[in-house]
């Protein structure tokens, strides 16, 4: 009984390594100057309220998850915040996890630190295991799998992101982004410095911009293997507007705009030679800041729900997406939990 769930679990395991081979990690097989989606898992997001309103939250921002969104709105941290999110896809099989601490740093300025993890663990690698009895050359009735001679290994990527902000006046503020890229798959591994620029601006009290420019420099992923893949610049830039609805809530429609320049001419909204462009689009309802409700539409065309809760020092929000048109890939559902030291102690000085 055994031996027949092992293969299995085998099987799923290993087409599951092969999708995310192939969508997360082909470039490592690339020679040349840039490769398209080496830094796909850095564009997912983070969250449950963003991700609730399919990703369109550049300029809405105000908590610690600045620190990926726009590390511009960190500066508008006025306590310490610390948040957690856990994501798992793919029939619970692909890992994908955040964290994140902020802090306020004098009179108009913010610190931040994010790590970023999205993996497969318990990779099987059988390359050792066929016993090719008939040595033939093909895995046929003759032939057995040796299970004592199958190992495992983890695919993970990683970014550890060190953010700085500031507020210019009480309209503006801007920051920077410092990353640090680590991927690996099973004896490969590759590591890659980035930076991130972003700022916010509120045009009126209730209305606000901002834009995120991530990789703004071109992040270089160098392998241990000797090849070498590059991030290509992405240009996040959104709006959204506060609506009072009765005298007790409000809607918050927001809309964001992804523009990359890695001549994805199929796998985006619309495009303008090598430059692609796509939409997030969201909208949140807000009771008394004591409760939201969320829906929205990301750029891989998924429709996405959310609600939020605003405990004393604590927010808890979840979003479910679903993958359209095959059942076998799952849905996904993401917790998340910010923690906020609400406290006058720590609140940040004037002076």
């Amino acid at each position: 009984m055994q031996k027949s769930i092992i293969p299995s679990l085998f099987l799923i395991r290993r087409n599951l390594f092969l999708f995310l081979f192939l969508t997360i990690a082909s470039s490592i097989l690339a020679q040349g100057s840039g490769n398209k989606y080496a830094g796909e898992f850095l564009a997912i997001g983070v969250g449950g309220r963003p991700l609730g309103m399919g990703g369109a939250y550049v300029s809405l921002v105000s908590d610690v998850t600045a620190g990926y969104w726009n590390p511009g709105a960190l500066a508008r941290l006025n306590y310490p915040q610390f948040s957690l999110m856990h994501d798992e896809r793919f029939g619970n099989l692909v890992n994908y996890d955040y964290g994140s601490v902020a802090l306020p740093w004098g009179k108009n300025a913010s610190l931040g630190l994010s790590v970023i993890r999205l993996g497969v663990d318990d990779v099987p690698n059988t390359k050792n295991a066929w016993r090719d009895l008939n040595n033939n050359g093909y895995f046929d009735q003759g032939d057995r799998i040796d299970y004592s001679a199958i190992t495992f290994f983890n695919a993970a990527d990683w970014a550890f992101i060190a953010t700085y902000s500031k507020a210019a006046n009480e309209k503006l503020s801007y920051g920077v982004n410092l990353k640090v890229i680590s991927r690996s798959i099973d004896n490969g591994n590759a590591w890659g410095i980035g930076f991130d620029v972003g700022a916010i601006y509120n045009v009126s009290p209730k209305f606000r911009v901002g834009a995120n420019l991530m990789d703004v420099t071109t992040t270089l992923l160098a392998w241990n293997t000797g090849r070498k893949e590059l991030i290509t610049p992405t240009a996040k830039i959104g709006g959204s507007y506060d609506i009072p609805f009765f005298k007790t809530g409000r809607i918050t429609p927001a809309v964001d705009f992804d523009v990359r320049f890695e001549n994805r001419k199929f796998a985006s909204l619309a495009n303008i030679g090598p430059v692609s462009f796509d939409m997030h689009a969201g909208l949140e309802y807000g009771f008394k800041d004591l409760f939201a409700l969320r829906v929205g539409y990301n750029d891989v065309k998924q429709l996405t729900f959310g609600a939020g809760i605003k405990l004393p020092k604590l927010n808890l929000d979840y979003s479910f997406a679903k993958f359209d048109g095959s059942d076998q890939l799952g849905n996904t559902h993401r917790i998340s939990v910010t923690f906020t030291l609400d406290d006058e102690k720590f609140k940040r000085k004037d002076k």
